[in-house]
């Protein structure tokens, strides 16, 4: 039904998801993260709670899976979920249900994890870690976007697509001075909630953000 990368950014302690289905609103379902804290993807007959309860479990400390173990015990739906998280330490958790869709599953690398289900086949998350992993050292919320776009382009959703979105949370640590409007001293949340080809739509949401920031730290240098 979806597929999904999480991630932290150790350099700036960011938190990220970007996540695309067959479905729409998938920005109001699967996302969840908190700057400090972590993130969380959950889906799969999605239950939000377990997006929301674990971020309230990994700011009291618990580890990604304890946290998400806990929460799937008292899950009646469990074995159709599909739920991964990362936190500040950048450790990561991602289960998945032994009555999810096929193809199903995830790959878990450092300060990320890809998971999906529905999926066209293991392809896709294997593009989507092998893009994330290869560009570090570009902007997070552009890794995170191209690792979507990997997915799409391996197969993505078996049913097609209909929504996408990429939440990312303020950096905790922004390296040089920041401008008037830097992207990123703001929480990015950009959906696209219901398009016959989202994720080049979220693409074209972005790059008008990021074009329109430029313009203003420009227009702030004239001043």
């Amino acid at each position: 039904m979806t597929f999904s990368i999480i991630a932290r950014d150790p350099a700036s302690a960011s938190f990220g998801v970007a996540v695309c289905t067959a479905v729409p609103c998938v920005g109001a379902l699967v996302p969840h993260a908190k700057s400090g804290v972590g993130a969380v993807a959950t889906q799969s007959y999605v239950n939000v709670d377990l997006g929301r309860d674990g971020l309230k479990l990994l700011e009291l400390g618990m580890s990604p899976r304890a946290a998400l173990e806990g929460l799937l015990a008292d899950d009646a739906g469990a074995a159709l979920r599909q739920v991964a998280a990362i936190d500040a330490q950048g450790r990561t958790f991602s289960y998945s249900g032994k009555d999810c869709v096929e193809w199903f599953g995830s790959r878990e690398g450092t300060d990320y994890s890809v998971q999906g289900n529905m999926l066209a086949g293991q392809a896709v998350v294997d593009a989507m870690a092998d893009v994330f992993e290869r560009a570090a050292g570009a902007p997070f919320s552009v890794r995170l976007l191209g690792a979507l776009e990997a997915g799409q382009a391996a197969g993505g959703d078996k049913r097609g697509r209909q929504s996408a979105a990429l939440l990312v949370t303020p950096a905790v640590v922004v390296r040089g001075a920041p401008a008037d409007f830097d992207l990123r001293a703001y929480a990015l949340d950009i959906r696209v909630d219901e398009h016959p080809d989202p994720v080049p739509e979220l693409r074209r949401i972005f790059e008008l953000l990021r074009k329109q920031a430029a313009e203003e730290d420009a227009a702030g240098d004239d001043r």
